[in-house]
């Protein structure tokens, strides 16, 4: 009861400085995802075109270089590149997370249905308009899940980017564990918990409402 009273206290008396990191974690986890999508989408659509299919593999498994890497491993690597700060914590949790939106991406399009892709092209479509038109709002919820499992992602390798002066809720965890300091420690893992779940949450009920009744589960 008591280690609650105290952290009930230290965020009453440090809500500031609390979410001053908060905002942090979101802008490396935001910034990161928004990075990862643009890029991620962008390869999906390009191993699904015909010509470029035989991509595929190789891009998926240089994709999955990230995935392969322990996450501390991969913010590790980052600090001799980038030096320190902001910069190097993003693209970590950028590699860390392109998979699973580069993946879900080209899943989602390659599952639309065949026999409506022969019946656009027999009205005239062109592969563009096929694409935007047919593929594309097909794949999305599909596709929204990659996102979501990768924001979720971003969140948890966020904490680490704390080890080489990118900031966020990760500070008060490292300060925690170097201090044997439970209050600080939990400062920080809760609100990236909470906001782990309510990503999950808020993300799950948009790809809910987006997806197609008959594909729904």
């Amino acid at each position: 009861m008591e280690l609650w009273v105290d952290l009930w206290k230290y965020v009453v008396e440090r809500y500031p400085e609390m979410l001053g990191m908060l905002w942090r974690h979101l802008e490396l986890v935001g910034l990161a995802t928004l990075a990862a999508a643009f890029v991620g989408i962008g390869l999906g659509i390009l191993i699904t075109r015909r010509r470029l299919r035989w991509l595929g593999p190789p891009v998926m498994a240089i994709c999955n270089i990230g995935q392969t890497v322990p996450s501390l491993a991969v913010v590790a690597i980052m600090l001799p590149i980038l030096v320190i700060g902001f910069l190097p914590g993003f693209f970590a949790i950028f590699i860390y997370i392109l998979l699973p939106i580069a993946r879900n991406t080209y899943v989602g399009i390659r599952g639309v249905d065949p026999g409506l892709m022969e019946a656009a092209r027999g009205m005239g479509m062109s592969a563009g308009q096929i694409l935007v038109r047919l593929e594309i709002p097909l794949a999305t919820y599909v596709i929204l899940a990659g996102v979501r499992t990768a924001m979720v992602i971003a969140v948890g390798v966020a904490t680490l980017a704390t080890f080489i002066g990118a900031g966020g809720l990760g500070d008060l965890i490292d300060r925690g564990i170097s201090l044997v300091n439970t209050t600080y420690l939990l400062a920080g893992a809760i609100p990236a918990a909470l906001l782990a779940i309510a990503i999950e949450l808020g993300l799950g009920r948009l790809e809910r409402v987006i997806t197609p009744k008959g594909l729904r589960v």
